[in-house]
């Protein structure tokens, strides 16, 4: 029930978001502002208390961990409008949490993995870390999105529909980085507390799973995107289809257990 009054708030405000990209007027975005944060409240209230119950991180199958996921976008998308006021994004973050929640509801949400393994310290801060980094890279990717229509924009000079609603591209290159700033400290923290998760379980800090071989592919693609951001001045348009690229590898880390077996297959089962 919880789940389905999450989704109907993501889903207004996601209406009143695309509401203030058409009409632009503050109101829209108010209104869909309201029921976002509404559709997290009550999302976040369902994954709390689903954890309290049963003492398991709530990823303990492929419908629990869309569902997670979409609220990792939801609170990172919200913490970072409150600083850069980006109010054109919700119109593009809203119906992606909305697409992710519905796609997850078509998935059994029958257990798959043995409960000992979602409990613990360890595995909490694993995968609140990796997703939130997660959530913050999807966001850079948003807005690298945004970023490219608006230099387009310019280009052409064609100063149409979309150039009057967004705010210029030093902007969101600012935004863009700071997203990638900060998860990728996420990611490394959820990295190195998986390790040590791994060792706790397994005996072993490093098992050659896919996923963990993906991960790692992952941080490398960011730490070189950050090193060149700071180091040779990674700026602007290359910033921008970077974190684009960014979003298909966190895809293929996120589905690479479909297609080879590992430890973190049984989380990934239909």
């Amino acid at each position: 029930m919880m789940f389905v009054l999450a989704l109907s708030a993501y889903l207004t405000g996601s209406f009143g978001y695309l509401g203030y990209l058409i009409f632009h007027q503050e109101l829209y975005h108010k209104v869909g502002q309201c029921f976002f944060v509404l559709g997290l409240a009550v999302h976040t209230f369902f994954l709390v208390s689903g954890f309290i119950s049963s003492g398991v991180m709530p990823v303990e199958n492929l419908r629990a961990t869309l569902s997670f996921a979409s609220w990792a976008i939801a609170v990172i998308y919200l913490a970072f409008n409150v600083r850069y006021r980006l109010m054109i994004l919700g119109a593009f973050v809203a119906p992606l949490v909305c697409a992710i929640m519905v796609l997850s509801s078509l998935f059994s949400g029958t257990t798959t993995v043995e409960p000992e393994l979602l409990k613990g310290i360890w595995t909490v801060v694993h995968i609140t870390a990796i997703f939130l980094g997660d959530g913050a890279f999807v966001l850079a990717a948003c807005v690298g999105i945004i970023y490219l229509m608006q230099e387009r924009a310019i280009k052409k000079k064609h100063h149409g529909f979309l150039f009057r609603r967004l705010p210029s591209l030093e902007v969101l290159d600012r935004m863009g980085y700071a997203c990638v700033a900060f998860g990728f400290p996420m990611l490394t923290f959820g990295m190195i507390a998986g390790f040590i998760f791994a060792q706790s379980v397994w005996g072993r800090w490093w098992n050659w799973d896919p996923k963990e071989v993906w991960s790692v592919v992952t941080w490398l693609f960011y730490a070189a995107l950050i090193h060149e951001r700071l180091t040779v001045g990674w700026r602007g348009k290359r910033a921008a289809v970077m974190a684009i690229i960014g979003l298909v590898v966190i895809i293929i880390t996120f589905g690479v257990n479909f297609f080879l077996m590992g430890h973190h297959t049984q989380f990934t089962k239909f």
